[in-house]
């Protein structure tokens, strides 16, 4: 009999062990089996970083990949310290567009079903990321966006009045030219199914800022939907934005990707920028 109980005893110790380690275990779980990475394109983020960082959900994120664009300052060893799970560095800077192309491509290679683009100057929050998951993660939509300009959230966040006229501008002729119906192109608070990451070809979209609408552009040609959410934004001095020149360079790139959808959309060109990777089905 005491043996008996001996072996009661120890099965009961093992129990209450396996019940403890089971209680505090970090559990995280995954919306619908999708596994969420979150890229950061960087470039000179040292001072941001760490708070962009700490507020990644990483209750429903499972990894983090971070593409230095030959940064000048720390943000390489700032990444390493906060425990950044992918850490990639441009050894010579290729640009923003050539730097999300490493971004996604790296997402892809480790499995992601949701690629979430979180620029780590923390002027977009990244405790939005819960609402933009859902979304795609219940295949509401493919494609989910953070608009600043849904509601006051620009003007109210510091977005400089003539960036703001700009942006009107540049969103009116675009929906006009493109058919849709978005309420701005130019944020950079993305989130992309991997469906459509593999159907578009990005990789031949340009290095530089237009990237983002010239990727815009090839998902609506794609047949894909983009969904908004508003989205409060923050401008400040560490936060990254580019100079005037830059922003002339800018718009007239956007318009010039807003001619070429047009244009092929009426079947006038067959440029290269819409060939895709994938067959297209009807949406």
């Amino acid at each position: 009999m005491k043996g008996t109980h001996y072996k009661v005893y120890k099965v009961y110790k093992v129990y209450n062990l396996l019940t403890v380690f089971i209680t505090f275990a970090p559990y995280h779980p995954m919306i619908n089996n999708k596994k969420i990475v979150v890229v950061l394109p960087a470039y000179n983020a040292e001072r941001t970083l760490e708070k962009t960082y700490k507020e990644i959900p990483f209750d429903i994120v499972d990894e983090v990949v971070l593409v230095d664009d030959g940064s000048k300052d720390r943000t390489v060893e700032e990444a390493k310290r906060l425990g950044v799970n992918h850490v990639i560095q441009h050894e010579k800077n290729r640009g923003y567009g050539g730097n999300q192309k490493t971004c996604y491509d790296k997402a892809l290679s480790i499995g992601a079903d949701i690629i979430i683009m979180l620029h780590p100057d923390y002027q977009y929050t990244p405790k939005l990321i819960h609402a933009i998951s859902y979304i795609i993660a219940d295949e509401v939509y493919p494609v989910a966006f953070g608009s600043r300009i849904l509601g006051k959230g620009a003007l109210k966040g510091g977005m400089p009045l003539y960036k703001f006229i700009a942006n009107r501008f540049l969103t009116f002729s675009q929906n006009v030219l493109i058919g849709q119906k978005l309420s701005e192109y130019h944020t950079g608070y993305r989130a992309y199914t991997r469906e459509v990451l593999e159907t578009i070809p990005y990789e031949l979209c340009s290095d530089d800022f237009v990237f983002d609408n010239q990727v815009i552009s090839q998902i609506f040609y794609a047949g894909f939907e983009i969904a908004e959410v508003t989205c409060p934004t923050k401008y400040f001095k560490e936060a990254s934005s580019i100079n005037l020149k830059r922003s002339i360079k800018y718009g007239l790139g956007v318009m010039g990707t807003s001619f070429t959808h047009f244009f092929q959309r009426i079947g006038l060109i067959n440029s290269p920028l819409y060939k895709m990777r994938k067959k297209i089905e009807s949406k």
